[in-house]
């Protein structure tokens, strides 16, 4: 009886661990499947989102290359700025700098003030009197093609 018993004892804890460890691995199974299917639904949403930023990054380059057209700058200063080819008396000509003129190049701000007016110009004008800038707009009053200012 004991023996039996014993044997009997034995292979029951013997089935009892088999089973156990068998319904573990099915357990862990089940769940390192959902995480694969759970991973392949993000992989397909970031595989779309890639898609997507592609093509804006393609329009985008598209667009930046149509702002670097001559035409499309104009167009853009005209009707979004409203900006207009400057007056004759507004255009100012600027010598072309060669490398040994660079060193002797001076701030036209430390120049002493002309004909009788202050270094801040004389006030009449609405400008600063330095460097042709509208002080109330922010902008430097030129159009970009060539260096000469333009109306404001």
């Amino acid at each position: 009886m004991t023996r039996s018993v014993k044997r009997s004892r034995t292979f029951l804890v013997m089935w009892t661990l088999a089973v156990l460890a068998t319904a573990s691995a099915f357990v862990v199974h089940l769940a390192l499947r959902g995480r694969t299917v759970a991973l392949g639904y993000e992989i397909g949403r970031s595989r779309a989102e890639q898609a997507r930023l592609r093509e804006v990054k393609r329009v985008l380059e598209l667009e930046s290359a149509s702002y670097q057209t001559p035409e499309r700058v104009e167009m853009v200063s005209r009707t979004l700025l409203g900006m207009e080819p400057p007056t004759p008396d507004r255009v100012v000509i600027l010598a072309p700098v060669t490398p040994d003129r660079v060193d002797r190049q001076e701030d036209p701000r430390e120049r002493p003030p002309a004909s009788g007016k202050t270094a801040q110009g004389d006030g009449r004008d609405g400008r600063d009197g330095r460097d042709g800038r509208d002080g109330r707009d922010g902008r430097d009053g030129r159009d970009g093609r060539d260096g000469r200012e333009s109306s404001p």
